[in-house]
């Protein structure tokens, strides 16, 4: 190691994080029917998405919602609960995997949607599941720097259509069981947004201070996990396997240097499937019960769902309450952050 696999950041707290919920509820069993005359064909359970994912439920957004209309909205209630105003805030990172176009920026439309002042800073960061995390990192260290006071990290999610699109590949006579098993984990996504404002600890007096954590890469399995509007193709073993390698490798290595993560008060993980999140608390000794799912009901909203999951906690969590983020992306890519509640 170089010294970059672990950081620690001096100032910098955690002033609000908020999300928004796609309006339109989406059943597994639904996405079963949709796809019944493959499932037939190729003799496949009907049930057999949801018994192996977990999830129940995804959700999708309204025609007339795109998703940066969302990651605006989440912006817009992160603010108010922040009580930063938009003309205070100097960095915004959008980390949507989604997008509608290669340029201009997903953030330029957040950024004008928010009214946010020319002196901000805006630009996406873009790397999987694992973009929140690395927005909150990257602000973080412009904040501790002294460039910037507050930063706004936001993601919107829309699923529906890389999984419309989906239906009809898997429905043409031609699919085969090979081709069910690569675009599984596309089943499984969901739509969502979150929104997060950071700022500087000494001037927010029981805010949420951000500690610092470990980040490392598994890039020799950059082909695990390949997705684009028109589908995701997903090695599911290989990305389990590796992705759960990587983070024991993380884990083992911010204990090196000093880190104890193995009492924390909440571990909010990236929301994938029922058998990541029972590997990754088998494999470095989660408590179970402090390991909030909500992949279950809102499925895999790519780099949303570690956010939205921790702004549904925020309401359980008390003040002194040790907090884990444990981010992971297609790449592979791993992050973990230590918040002090």
């Amino acid at each position: 190691m170089n010294g970059n696999a672990t950081f620690r950041h001096n100032n910098v707290a955690l002033l609000a994080v908020d999300s928004v919920l796609a309006p339109e509820v989406m059943s597994s069993a639904e996405f079963d029917e949709r796809l019944a005359p493959s499932l037939k064909r190729l003799r496949l359970s009907k049930k057999l998405l949801e018994r192996v994912s977990g999830v129940r439920e995804r959700r999708w957004w309204s025609r007339d919602v795109g998703f940066d209309d969302a990651a605006i909205q989440a912006g817009k209630k992160a603010l108010a609960q922040s009580r930063v105003e938009p003309g205070q805030i100097g960095l915004l990172i959008n980390t949507s995997v989604t997008r509608r176009n290669l340029e201009p920026s997903v953030a330029s439309k957040v950024h004008n949607g928010l009214g946010l002042p020319s002196s901000a800073l805006n630009f996406d960061v873009a790397n999987a599941c694992l973009g929140f995390v690395n927005g909150m990192t990257l602000a973080a260290n412009m904040i501790d720097s002294g460039q910037i006071k507050y930063a706004l990290i936001v993601a919107g999610e829309d699923a529906r259509p890389t999984q419309e699109i989906t239906f009809e590949r898997l429905n043409n006579p031609s699919s085969t069981r090979e081709d069910y098993m690569r675009e599984f984990a596309t089943l499984t996504l969901g739509s969502g947004a979150a929104a997060a404002v950071i700022g500087p600890a000494d001037a927010h007096p029981g805010s949420h201070q951000i500690l610092g954590g470990v980040s490392r890469a598994g890039t020799e399995h950059h082909e695990l996990c390949v997705g684009g509007p028109a589908g995701m193709y997903t090695d599911t073993k290989g990305l389990l396997d590796n992705g759960l390698d990587l983070v024991v490798n993380a884990w083992d290595e911010a204990h090196r240097e000093g880190w104890d993560w193995r009492s924390m008060d909440r571990y909010v993980t990236h929301q994938v499937s029922k058998s990541y999140t029972n590997a990754i608390i088998k494999a470095v000794g989660l408590v179970r019960d402090r390991v909030p799912v909500t992949f279950s009901k809102w499925g895999n909203v790519g780099p949303a769902s570690l956010p939205m999951t921790l702004s549904q906690e925020a309401g359980t969590l008390k003040s002194g309450d040790r907090v884990l983020c444990m981010g992971v992306g297609s790449g592979l890519n791993t992050t973990m952050m230590e918040i002090a509640w």
